[in-house]
């Protein structure tokens, strides 16, 4: 069982935050997907979705990636966006650190560029260390940069926080980053 709601996390992540057209899903101006929907078409795909497998990957995931509204009828990412969605993200002042979890391979590019937000709508960030590590041992052997939110705030660069606890910002000059030296 845990391999399969592994398998459906993945498959929502993919549908839900970067290609909802796999399946032919529409999401709605704030991410919002039709639940009823969702399960149709994933199984159509032979995926076996049901509304209680949908809850339990919702309720268990450690990440907490996915939220319904409250009468259980829509389905959304909380982030990690890479389709534009208005996810509906409230301003919000940062703590005075932030981290964010790499791989070492691109520590020289972003040492030189910043953290930019790729292909998705917004640079993530960590509020602790050890989040950041397990971010950044995803794509190899991790490495954490240690950014400066309280000036970054400061100069006016806006931060907003996910439901899951995820911040974000547009992008990060390299002047408020500085490497992990723990």
């Amino acid at each position: 069982m845990e391999e399969e709601l592994k398998t459906i996390s993945k498959f929502m992540s993919l549908v839900l935050r970067h290609k909802p057209q796999a399946i032919g899903l529409q999401l709605d101006s704030n991410g919002w997907a039709d639940v009823a929907e969702l399960i149709a078409k994933s199984n159509a795909k032979n995926l076996n979705i049901t509304l209680d497998m949908l809850k339990l990957v919702v309720d268990t995931n450690e990440k907490k990636r996915f939220a319904f509204n409250d009468d259980k009828t829509k389905i959304r990412a909380n982030q990690g966006h890479s389709v534009v969605v208005d996810v509906e993200l409230k301003l919000t002042t940062p703590p005075d650190v932030l981290y964010h979890g790499t791989a070492l391979k691109n520590r020289e590019e972003i040492l030189s560029k910043g953290l930019n937000k790729m292909s998705r709508l917004h640079v993530h960030l960590s509020q602790d260390i050890e989040t950041a590590k397990k971010v950044g041992g995803r794509h190899g052997k991790p490495m954490v940069f240690v950014v400066d939110a309280k000036q970054m705030h400061a100069d006016g660069n806006k931060f907003y926080l996910s439901e899951n606890g995820v911040w974000l910002v547009q992008y990060v000059p390299t002047r408020y980053i500085k490497e992990y030296e723990g």
